[in-house]
């Protein structure tokens, strides 16, 4: 008997109905075995390195050891559901992650699941996790200011847009609180924040997303979450993952900062994977391409030119040093690839310095192209008297007689050390600082007591905003001064101390904002009164 084509034609549909398109263009293995995060996948002939593999149950892993004869992928969250024998399959593509202005004000995973109770986040486009760092002819000079609201680092150690500025210190120095207050003093400007918190517990990125909260600033900013619970895999894409939702922004000419709390926990992850994928040790057993894990990462920040938009990224990564040791591996590693480097020493911050700078060897590579006019002209050499200050004091204890210029040069580093203290979360604005750094570097507080700096930089700011608040706001408008806001400058410190009771400023000033000519007056009188007695 023949087959009539009628049969033959309902088997091949029958076929048809159950087949998987999925089995042509991907390629197939079996785990041989996992654990520790790691899978170990027999077959995957055409695997790429860094391609995203897909597991049973929605789980995803990445290639990352393409050998002779099998695949090792880390596993990108948990791993106890998986069995030896299970399929793995290839997707073609690389890591991504969602992008986009929905993820605003929320905290997610690195692969851009949703942490907190506010429903999905329904983005259109996605970006890949690694890319190449804009070339040089794409970048332009760094030439505008991120404030920080910080008035040590505003005016010793500016940050441009676009810069690479590491903050390295032991652990409890205030080094998460300097992004904090970074990100914070961001309201109402122009800047889109991206917080990377890696290896942290729970309860710590909680607590910064409560501070944000409460102080608005959760409106702009994106929290990226890979806390000490999440596997080793998870906390070492974290930075990309951040730095690939602010690169979102800066191709559309928007300019975004990006913290990463902090790349000595992702070093601590990539070494982890690293020992588990069986690549050979190197220095601290960390792997041989430790030190691309952090420069393709930050080799990512850049300030674009106007024909590509004219965006920036800015990056804020920490290190934290054992011992203030600023010499060793990670750290050092981390110094070279960053525009300069912001260092907390726990000796000051234990001694009450908040922010504990340590300006000796604290650096911007940028400086002064990242400050504004105003802001250069009455830091000049503030941080190199600092600097000079904390030397002579070191030597000052051990002496019993001073001259009059060390003396002089003591008082005055020891109000401009006290002038430069700062709350937590209270940011400074630009005119603020701008009016009180002058009064401390042009000797207008060397005759407070260095107990009542603070008390006086409060009330002289009171004052400002009550009774000189043009001057506040020419400042902010000009971001420069010119004769006539150093002379109303000078007549407002000078109105101030006679009422603050400062001895030596016993002169007032008009309402104009111009110093009286009585004061000279009655001296010259004074005087001639003086000679004619003593005739």
């Amino acid at each position: 008997m023949g087959i009539s084509t009628r049969e033959i034609s309902d088997v091949i549909k029958e076929r048809l109905k159950d087949f998987d398109a999925r089995l042509v263009s991907a390629d197939v293995g079996r785990i041989v075995a996992v654990g520790d995060g790691i899978a170990q996948i027999y077959g995957l002939q055409n695997a790429m390195a860094g391609e995203l593999l897909e597991f049973p149950h929605d789980t995803f892993g990445l290639a990352l050891n393409l050998e002779e004869d099998q695949v090792r992928s880390v596993i990108l969250g948990e791993f106890g559901h998986l069995h030896e024998g299970d399929e793995v399959r290839t997707t073609g593509r690389l890591l991504e992650v969602p992008v986009g202005d929905e993820l605003l004000g929320r905290i997610v995973n690195p692969l851009g699941v949703p942490l907190d109770d506010r429903g999905p986040i329904k983005t259109s486009k996605t970006l890949p996790v690694e890319k190449i760092a804009p070339g040089v002819i794409t970048r332009k000079r760094v030439d505008s200011p991120v404030q920080t609201g910080i008035k040590a680092i505003d005016t010793m150690i500016p940050i441009g847009r676009g810069q690479r500025e590491l903050i390295i210190g032991d652990r409890f120095t205030g080094k998460t609180t300097v992004l904090l207050d970074t990100i914070i003093n961001q309201k109402g400007k122009d800047l889109y924040c991206i917080y990377v918190a890696i290896g942290q517990n729970a309860a710590s990125v909680a607590r910064v997303a409560a501070t944000l909260e409460e102080n608005g600033a959760m409106d702009y900013t994106i929290i990226v979450a890979a806390t000490a619970a999440d596997p080793a895999s998870m906390q070492y894409i974290a930075p990309y993952a951040g730095c690939a939702m602010g690169e979102h922004f800066m191709e559309q000419g928007k300019e975004v900062l990006c913290c990463y709390d902090d790349l000595t926990k992702q070093a601590w992850a990539y070494r982890q994977i690293s020992a588990t994928l069986r690549r050979p040790p190197g220095r601290e057993a960390y792997p041989g391409d430790v030190f691309y894990l952090h420069s393709r990462l930050l080799e990512r920040a850049a300030k674009l030119n106007e024909s590509h938009g004219g965006g920036s990224l800015t990056a804020l990564p920490v290190i934290e040093t054992q011992a203030n040791d600023v010499s060793a591996f990670i750290p050092t590693n981390v110094i070279s690839i960053t525009d300069g480097q912001i260092y907390l020493q726990s000796d000051l911050f234990n001694a009450g310095q908040r922010p504990a700078l340590n300006v000796g060897i604290s650096v911007s590579r940028v400086g002064g192209d990242a400050q504004t006019k105003a802001m250069r002209q009455v830091s000049g050499k503030l941080r190199l008297d600092l600097a000079q200050y904390r030397e002579l004091a070191a030597f000052a204890q051990f002496a019993s007689d001073l001259d009059t210029a060390t003396r002089n040069q003591l008082e005055r580093g020891a109000r401009l050390t006290e002038l430069l203290k700062q709350d937590k979360y209270q940011p400074v604005p630009l005119s603020e600082q701008v009016a009180v750094l002058y009064a401390g570097t042009q000797g207008h507080l060397d005759k407070v007591p260095v107990a009542r700096v603070r008390e006086w930089e409060a009330g002289f700011v009171r004052f400002l905003k009550s009774d000189r608040s043009t001057v506040l706001e020419e400042i902010d408008r000009q971001k420069a001064l010119d004769d006539g806001l150093f002379a109303r400058l000078n007549a407002a410190i000078a109105t101030f101390n006679h009422q603050f009771g400062v001895e030596g400023y016993k002169e007032e000033a008009d309402p104009g904002g111009q110093p009286a000519p009585a004061a000279k007056k009655e001296k010259k009188e004074t005087k001639e009164t003086k000679e004619t007695k003593d005739k």
